[in-house]
């Protein structure tokens, strides 16, 4: 198998009649999706978007994952627009792309409007109404390679720009096919899925349900913030696989849901994003003892996850719970500072990955991955490139990985990745600021802004939000006369770091 599409045709010719996917207002069967995608990939084919960027800004729906299979059926590859996202940052998104097609929704006609996009702009509603072109759609998947991309998801960037993950077909389907067979996922598993379409834990929902033929809901992003309806939608839909992210599972147990109603097919719930807080663990499995929990651990670039851990004994507050041991045909291991591998228990090292579930690089951005993208320094016989995550992790006594923290200054927050400096890269355009630090307060879970400059909090996050999404709008900010400097003249974050345990 070299391309995603097969998982599509499969299940179509085993099982046409299923549910493929559903959201609250609509579903699809895999007859209907595999002819919609052909029908949207013969429109398309006529732009000519092969093995080239198609945005697409759309809400989480059926329909969407309509218009996604269609780009790949005309060999091209998605980028998921957020229209929620600050226009200046979708401009950013669009300057790295440099696509000649967009494709949006009637709804969001006025934003596309107001972005900086001269290409050819095609309404998602009047798609998929010409009939299929065979010919053409068998040439392009003559002309199909796995390496080919399959779609692009843009993570927060260092220099205040965001990166491009480039993922292909073969990355996707070497991991997917682990992954539902580690966890036994099978065409009787409903899959709730939470992530939205531009975050990478939704590339296990969608094509884990292809891959096997389970069925995938949709679960609206308002439900949310109201725990009562999204309860009654997981136990009406019979959902009974949960791949959220941990700031997900923990709305339910801060509001305690589930003493409300606890959805009753639920047999799997694997999390990740961020570190699990051992207490909402606790009241999961408090309700689901008998369910399969599993820690996950991987960044965007190495294609959704590199190593899991299926909790096995019950965990203490304070607790570290292990981010576990590699997939199978990824090779996941840590380098000290000298490029030495570390393998004793209890030192901390680098997280570093290698195999086929690692991505092509960043759009348009080499040096970033020349940067991120090496050669693994302990061969120097043949080409292995590894990714350096930047994560830094220790093996506790039992050989189990365990996270610490970022070697740099990207964080975890929210289930996002945010790199810090983009945050500040925002908030210098804001005429009043004259300087500012962002830091992470790992104990109170929140971002914290020194600034300099005569402007209020409120103001800042007016502000802000023209260039950041919400979670990357700092949770605390510190007015200040100066900023510390070290003797080399950069701005001391350590100093301030420091400060936060004396408030």
């Amino acid at each position: 198998m070299k391309n995603v599409m097969d998982y599509l045709k499969r299940q179509a010719e085993q099982k046409p009649e299923k549910t493929a996917f559903a959201d609250e207002e609509t579903s699809v069967t895999y007859a209907e999706l595999l002819d919609s995608a052909k029908r949207i990939g013969s429109e398309l084919a006529g732009y000519d978007c092969q093995k080239k960027p198609v945005p697409v800004m759309m809400k989480k729906s059926v329909f969407t994952v309509q218009i996604m299979m269609g780009i790949v059926c005309a060999g091209g590859f998605y980028i998921i627009l957020d229209p929620s996202q600050p226009p200046a940052r979708l401009n950013q998104i669009l300057e790295t792309l440099r696509p000649e097609l967009l494709i949006a929704s009637k709804e969001y006609s006025d934003h596309v409007s107001e972005l900086d996009f001269s290409g050819k702009v095609l309404i998602a509603e009047e798609m998929g109404h010409q009939d299929q072109d065979t010919e053409v759609l068998h040439q392009i998947e003559k002309e199909h390679l796995d390496v080919d991309p399959l779609y692009v998801l843009f993570t927060s960037g260092s220099t205040g720009i965001p990166k491009g993950v480039v993922v292909s077909h073969r990355s996707v389907i070497d991991f997917i096919d682990e992954f539902t067979g580690i966890f036994d996922i099978t065409d009787q598993d409903v899959i709730g899925n939470q992530a939205p379409f531009d975050f990478d834990v939704s590339v296990k929902d969608i094509y884990g349900g292809l891959a096997v033929g389970a069925t995938v809901q949709l679960i609206p992003k308002e439900y949310f913030s109201i725990p009562i309806k999204l309860l009654d939608f997981l136990d009406d839909r019979k959902v009974t696989n949960l791949t959220w992210a941990v700031s997900a599972l923990g709305i339910v147990s801060i509001l305690n849901g589930l003493s409300y109603k606890k959805p009753s097919a639920i047999k799997r719930i694997m999390f990740s994003g961020e570190s699990m807080p051992i207490r909402h663990l606790n009241y999961w499995r408090s309700y689901y003892p008998d369910a399969r929990f599993v820690n996950l651990y991987g960044p965007t670039e190495i294609t959704c996850n590199c190593t899991y851990y299926e909790i096995d004994r019950e965990f203490d507050i304070g607790e570290k719970i292990p981010i576990g041991k590699s997939f199978p045909n990824e090779k996941v291991f840590l380098l000290d500072e000298e490029n030495h591998e570390v393998k004793e228990p209890g030192k901390e090292g680098e997280i570093c990955v290698s195999g086929t579930a690692l991505a092509l690089g960043y759009y348009h951005n080499p040096a970033q991955t020349a940067k991120a993208f090496v050669q693994n320094p302990l061969n120097d016989d043949w080409m292995e490139t590894i990714y350096r995550t930047g994560d830094l992790a220790y093996y506790d006594e039992d050989g189990q990985m365990c996270f610490t923290s970022r070697k740099d200054f990207q964080i975890k927050h929210m289930g996002h990745r945010i790199e810090l400096g983009e945050i500040e890269a925002a908030l210098f355009k804001i005429e009043a600021i004259k300087n500012s630090c962002c830091v992470f307060d790992e104990n109170k879970n929140k971002i914290v802004c020194f600034y300099q400059g005569d402007i209020s909090k409120k103001e800042i996050v007016l502000e802000a939000r023209k260039y950041l999404q919400d979670f990357m709008i700092p949770n605390v900010f510190r007015q200040m006369e100066t900023l510390p400097v070290t003797k080399n003249g950069k701005l001391d974050r350590k100093a301030l770091k420091d400060s936060l345990a004396s408030k």
